[in-house]
């Protein structure tokens, strides 16, 4: 099986724009396919769901899809997938949830690499019911955060601990399963933001021992929306308000409203597109063709194939990154965990991050400047609210993009290319 990076990129129009696109952490270009599957959905012939007509067959068999693709994408029950607008929609509507059976002397765990839609939507629930909200800190020399970091603040009170599977900011993978371990002993939930994970990382929600994981279809080449994660046996037990003519059944009962159905079918593409990527070259981008594929392999096989075919090309670009900017006068870089994503976050002495990604912008690459959201990770880097220069890594991001970046940052940080 091959990673032909050229093949991918011919399924990406928006690739044609001539921009060099290192901003996927913040969300990923979309490949053609996955366009194309919204657009059918959307313009044929489309009703709520049923099965009386083709328009509400369509809707439903939108829906169905969708939970078949993301629960083996994240290798678990389709019952388990609850779709919402954003990762952070999902994480509020679900503190809201979980928070009802909370109170006084019960304990919150949150982490200081999180992104703030892991950190707020927790940390506000705990107050509303007076809850106690414990921090674990993340190390800033090293970019880890320890196992200890979290499993010493545990007890027979800790509600429930949130963890990031992988930093947005400076891409580190903390033990995610270790955590959980230990505050399964415990009693806890764990709720784990796998949205910046899921773009390097196949989920699992077992192996990771996650009770809710959250990701988000746009960051790895789908449409704009949230999906949720968990065991259908513990959905069940937890009763969300709902209006009252609306279903019961798991895991409809936490989507409100409407399904957004042609982003269903979007999502299940783009999935599709991720099984695609690792191919023998006789199928298009995102070819879902059983037959000419492998008829004995399941989508989950290829997605195993694919996201390891995707880490070899992406830690050959990695490295070669890294070492170009070794050879750079006055670059910092603060992503230095032992396992951790292709997502780096620079500084530069005597140059604000923001005037480097101007520059940068104007020879057409973008690498953008800011906290992303991670505020805490931000502060306790020492980067206050300013953050720095964020670059990551895609399916599409090949040897020419990576060479047009440091040819990019050398103009701008005044030190000739190689």
């Amino acid at each position: 099986m091959a990673y032909d990076v050229a093949r991918i990129r011919s399924g990406f129009p928006s690739l044609e724009s001539g921009w060099a696109h290192f901003d996927g952490p913040g969300g990923t270009q979309t490949p053609l396919a996955v366009g194309e599957a919204i657009a059918s959905v959307l313009t044929g012939p489309l009703s709520n769901r049923g099965t009386s007509s083709v328009s509400e067959q369509r809707a439903e068999d939108a829906v169905h899809g969708f939970r078949l693709a993301m629960a083996d994408f994240a290798n678990t029950h389709p019952r388990g997938i609850v779709q919402g607008r954003s990762a952070t929609q999902l994480t509020y509507d679900f503190s809201r949830h979980l928070s009802k059976g909370w109170g006084p002397g019960d304990e919150v765990i949150v982490t200081s690499l999180d992104h703030d839609s892991n950190v707020r939507p927790w940390v506000q629930a705990a107050e509303r019911v007076g809850a106690t909200v414990r921090w674990a800190e993340f190390d800033p020399a090293t970019g880890e955060l320890p196992v200890e970091a979290v499993t010493s603040l545990l007890g027979d009170r800790t509600r429930l601990v949130a963890v990031t599977g992988a930093s947005n900011l400076i891409g580190t993978m903390p033990d995610v399963a270790a955590i959980a371990s230990a505050a399964h002993a415990v009693g806890a939930l764990v709720w784990v933001d796998g949205v910046h994970y899921s773009a390097h990382e196949l989920p699992d929600l077992d192996a990771l021992g996650a009770d809710f994981f959250t990701c988000s279809p746009y960051k790895f080449l789908g449409p704009h929306c949230g999906v949720l994660v968990s065991r259908p046996e513990l959905l069940e037990t937890i009763t969300p308000d709902k209006l009252l003519p609306a279903t019961d059944v798991v895991p409809e009962r936490f989507e409100f409203g409407t399904l957004p159905y042609e982003l269903l079918a979007g999502v299940t593409a783009a999935v599709d597109v991720l099984a695609g990527l690792a191919t023998s070259g006789s199928d298009g981008v995102g070819g879902d063709d059983h037959g000419a594929t492998d008829a004995a392999a399941s989508r989950r096989a290829r997605l195993q194939a694919s996201y390891a075919a995707l880490h070899e090309h992406e830690s050959g670009l990695l490295a070669r990154l890294e070492a170009a900017l070794g050879g750079l006068p006055g670059v910092t870089v603060h992503s230095r965990a032992a396992r951790r994503t292709p997502t780096l976050l620079l500084t530069f002495a005597g140059h604000e991050a923001s005037a480097v990604s101007e520059r940068l912008a104007a020879a057409k690459v973008l690498a953008p400047s800011s906290n992303f959201y991670a505020l805490e990770a931000s502060r306790r880097l020492g980067l206050g609210d300013e953050g720095g220069l964020r670059v990551g890594l895609a399916p599409y991001t090949d040897d020419a993009d990576i060479d047009r970046l440091i040819a990019g940052l050398s103009a701008a940080l005044g030190s000739p290319a190689e």
